[in-house]
């Protein structure tokens, strides 16, 4: 099996839909329609950039990553990562260190100064991060919004 991380691309989005009910089952499925405008939006978002990774042509797993600017630091920008899911069926198999490479080289890329992301309240999830490289060195907040 031969895996590649590429940039997603709209004929991805059927997968991709079908990664993100994996990483958050309870939410409703979105319609074809609101699902291309989302899209829509997100590929005109610029620093935007959801990865892919292809294994022979099957979308095994994805990462959105987002370059904000920053007037800190010396104006570098930083790197957020969000929805990391790798399909359930190709898991420890390297493709999230695959995808986190990538995101790693896109804020090198892009003179980031660090990457963040979350992650779940989860012993596995948090190895899995640290082996990538990345350091617990914060707690994060959230608010929902209705």
């Amino acid at each position: 099996m031969t895996i590649i991380v590429r940039t997603a691309a709209e004929d991805d989005l059927p997968d991709l839909l079908t990664l993100y009910s994996e990483l958050n089952p309870d939410d409703a499925p979105l319609s074809r329609t609101t699902a291309a405008a989302v899209w829509a939006d997100m590929s005109r978002q610029g620093g935007r950039t959801v990865l892919v990774a292809d294994a022979d042509g099957a979308v095994a797993g994805t990462a959105d990553c987002l370059v904000m600017p920053n007037l800190t630091r010396g104006g570098r920008a930083i790197l957020f990562v969000e929805n990391v899911v790798v399909a359930g069926s190709f898991r420890r198999h390297g493709v999230g260190r695959l995808l986190m490479d990538a995101a790693v080289r896109l804020g090198e890329t892009a003179g980031c100064y660090k990457i963040q992301l979350l992650a779940a309240d989860d012993a596995y999830v948090h190895t899995f991060y640290e082996a990538c490289g990345f350091k617990a060195l914060a707690q994060g907040f959230r608010r929902y919004l209705s």
